[in-house]
């Protein structure tokens, strides 16, 4: 494997400070989505934007571009090689186009070879990042044609519980499995498990009255919050699972008894029936809680991700490893309570997993990415395609 020179180092830092640069926040990925499709196109690729946005909520949809691992077809987007049995091959590369909302500017600025943004608010390495190195690698591509036939996926609202990626048709991936780089953590960590994830929005009814005069005409729904949240299982409850209640809203002023409560809560596990059963008890409790406060209650609980379990045996697993291994780095299996769009293409049938980018306290104002994580992150890149299986 040949790592990117110095001239591709230095290109792929420009171009991820001008990434980082270009607001995105889920939903308003539109400029971003702009630039990245100007870049692959500029390279004489076929860029398809699919018809997710509307669905995503988003002004984007999500963009797929193929590198070929021939020389033929670059310039017209011509089909990606299948092998020599008709069957897939090469991989898929995958990074959401979308950040968290912003609560300031972004102004890139590398210090002492870390990327930080120069002002109290979010990087955008997250998913910048992996975006950058995916266009870095595509020049890589074009110019020198890869060993195996690669796909390029950049997804929408991927911060909005997957949004983008639960949106795209996965049947129209040709190749054998795929990777995203979106977990904050050292390079060489492959994720090969990841949690079901169920979202709770509880709705709380009482009777408002004045606090100091007729407070025995109310039925407080706060009261009545209160008593199911300090009956709930929170925190981490074992290995594999984890509940939290998120916000808590409701009342008009302190001198009514409060007519309305809104409580948001989620639950993550590693096992379905886990997350099941505990979602199950929190909307015992609060059922209990709005029984006794004399409240009504409406409960939506929705699943807003499926979760995954890959192999260590997994032909995915194994070409990572040997990428890793040949960029220096020490390959680990680790599990997470974070999602991915890995996520989300897994439960659509495609074989998927979450790789390590080295990037630095994501979805926090002090979010940074070194030079050398960046970096690495192309190397591995390149010695994803150079490891793959040819067919």
């Amino acid at each position: 494997m040949r790592r990117a020179d110095a001239g591709e180092r230095r290109a792929l830092g420009d171009l991820f400070a001008e990434l980082c640069a270009i607001e995105s926040p889920y939903g308003r990925e539109r400029a971003c989505a702009d630039r990245v499709a100007a870049e692959l196109r500029g390279l004489g690729l076929t860029v398809e934007e699919d018809d997710a946005g509307p669905i995503a909520g988003s002004d984007a949809g999500n963009l797929l571009t193929r590198v070929p691992s021939t020389n033929g077809g670059i310039e017209g987007g011509g089909p990606i090689a299948a092998g020599a049995d008709g069957e897939r091959a090469g991989i898929l590369l995958c990074a959401h186009l979308d950040t968290v909302p912003l609560t300031g500017p972004v102004d890139p600025v590398c210090e002492e070879g870390v990327w930080r943004n120069r002002h109290d608010a979010i990087l955008g390495a997250d998913n910048k990042a992996a975006v950058a190195v995916m266009l870095a690698a595509a020049r890589r591509w074009v110019a020198e044609s890869p060993p195996v036939p690669v796909e390029l996926l950049f997804t929408v609202c991927e911060e909005h519980a997957l949004a983008g990626a639960k949106a795209f048709d996965a049947s129209k991936l040709r190749s054998r499995f795929g990777y995203v780089f979106d977990h904050a953590s050292p390079i060489g960590e492959i994720v090969l498990a990841s949690p079901y994830y169920h979202r709770i929005v509880a709705e709380l009814q009482g009777v408002a009255a004045h606090a100091g005069i007729r407070p025995e005409a109310g039925r407080s729904a706060i009261v009545a919050a209160a008593r199911a949240i300090a009956a709930m299982p929170l925190g981490r409850l074992d290995h594999d699972t984890t509940a939290n209640v998120g916000t808590i809203t409701g009342g008009s002023g302190i001198n009514v008894v409060p007519e309305r409560c809104v409580v948001e809560a989620e639950v993550r596990s590693l096992d379905e029936q886990k997350v099941e059963a505990v979602v199950s008890e929190i909307v015992d409790h609060l059922t209990d809680g709005a029984n006794a406060a004399e409240c009504d209650l409406d409960v939506n609980v929705a699943r807003l991700f499926h979760g995954y379990r890959t192999r260590p045996s997994a032909p995915e697993v194994q070409t990572a490893e040997a990428a890793l291994r040949a960029c220096g780095y020490t390959p680990s299996h680790i599990v997470t309570g974070g999602g991915s769009d890995a996520n989300a293409l897994a439960a659509a049938g495609f074989p998927c997993i979450n790789l390590a980018n080295g990037t630095e306290r994501n979805h926090q104002p002090d979010e940074a990415v070194s030079v050398a994580a960046l970096e690495g992150m192309l190397d591995v890149a390149l010695a994803l395609l150079d490891n793959a299986p040819v067919q």
